[in-house]
């Protein structure tokens, strides 16, 4: 994609990455791909707002050189020093050795840790003003979004909030990059949700403050460092994030995700029987094969709703080890306060319900439920089962 103009003399400049399996090494993208967005405002002084990571950096500098020569670029922003923002930064240096890199005092220390540059490397404060000629751009501070270097960039006279991570998703640009532009939207939406969830959920306290600290800053269009550019509504993103960030500390959807894992399928056979009597009681429900489906796609829907049923057999005295593996990372992201109850079967002995236990009562999951079987499930065991998930549910659907 060629250099697109923003606003007079502000350009996107970034790339698509549609050939990484994995983002951070963790996070599946090999369907959805990602963007790497970064920007030029082309003033008296010139100024790169964030940078790629270090896989296209022929494409990102032929982007540049479409407006203004590399050598005449006056300052280098890094608004987080994450690899997929910095990666082109000691070929940047090679290529304009007089531009000056602006970024947080944090900023400054990983740089030399990073990529060994110290020279020409310059810290801004929280609330500074930098004229470039014409435009002046200020910078905020908003740490731990994702790292506690992180800041914002605010084009002040085109009222672009340059936020990084800050209210981005995964999902590589098709072409069009504003959201009036985009003509699936909810796709869009979905990624960054899946984005928040993996990459920023743990910081959600961070997004909470950022969002209150630039209420009162007139925001025309938010230019993050991934996915759409939000310039017909970005308000749409904001409110998105902000309800995000609040279901760590608040009530969650009354709705239910389904987890299960099933050996031999006696757990996936009471699993459908469960799975009806939650339906039965009307509430939306969603169901995920831990065996089967990336954690990456299994997060959103922990975090975005209160109740989780968990079906999983006891393997070798514990819970079935896909299952724990996904509990773990729930755990770890800090998913938390959800009400849980428990399904599966065993052999000569149970186990997987005390593993389970122990694994969510760190994040205050309220265990309410649970019904273990033998075996293969009986017709009576299964009519349990049936009624087992609609009681879980109408616990969930009254929010008590």
């Amino acid at each position: 994609m060629p250099a697109v103009e923003i606003r007079p003399n502000v350009y996107w400049i970034g790339v698509n990455d549609r050939t990484t399996d994995l983002f951070e090494g963790l996070w599946p993208i090999t369907q959805e791909g990602v963007s790497y967005n970064t920007y030029l405002i082309n003033d008296e002084k010139k100024a790169v707002v964030d940078l790629v990571k270090g896989l296209k950096t022929d494409e990102f500098f032929d982007h540049i050189a479409e407006i203004v020569p590399v050598p005449e670029i006056d300052y280098v922003i890094i608004n987080h020093m994450e690899p997929d923002h910095t990666g082109v930064l000691r070929t940047f240096r090679k290529i304009a050795p007089k531009a000056t890199i602006l970024g947080s005092a944090k900023t400054k220390n990983l740089l030399a840790s990073f990529y060994g540059i110290t020279e020409n490397v310059r810290a801004v404060e929280d609330g500074e003003m930098l004229s470039l000629g014409q435009k002046t751009l200020q910078f905020f501070s908003t740490p731990l979004i994702h790292w506690p270097e992180t800041m914002m960039t605010y084009d002040t006279s085109e009222h672009i909030l340059f936020s990084c991570d800050a209210f981005g998703g995964y999902g590589a640009l098709r072409g069009a990059i504003f959201d009036d532009e985009c003509t699936d939207l909810n796709f869009y939406q979905k990624e960054a949700l899946r984005y928040y969830v993996n990459i920023v959920a743990n910081f959600s306290k961070a997004v909470l403050r950022a969002i209150e600290k630039l209420t009162n800053v007139p925001v025309e269009i938010i230019a993050p460092s991934h996915g759409l550019i939000w310039r017909k509504n970005p308000q749409l993103i904001v409110d998105l994030y902000k309800k995000w960030a609040e279901y760590a500390g608040g009530p969650a959807e009354p709705e239910i995700t389904l987890i299960y894992g099933s050996m031999y399928g006696n757990t996936e056979t009471m699993m459908n029987a469960v799975a009806r009597g939650i339906s039965r009681v009307g509430i939306p429900l969603e169901i995920f094969d831990v065996a089967r489906t990336h954690v990456s796609y299994i997060l959103p829907a922990l975090w975005s709703r209160a109740g989780v049923m968990v079906g999983a057999p006891t393997y070798e005295g514990k819970m079935f080890p896909l299952m724990a593996q996904v509990l773990e990372m729930a755990a770890l992201k800090r998913i938390a306060n959800k009400k849980v109850a428990y399904f599966g079967s065993y052999g000569w002995s149970g186990g997987a319900l005390k593993n389970l236990s122990a694994i969510v009562e760190p994040v205050k999951w309220e265990l309410v439920d649970s019904f273990e079987f033998v075996g293969k499930p009986t017709d009576e065991e299964l009519r349990k089962g049936e009624e087992f998930g609609a009681r879980f549910a109408e616990l969930i659907k009254a929010g008590s």
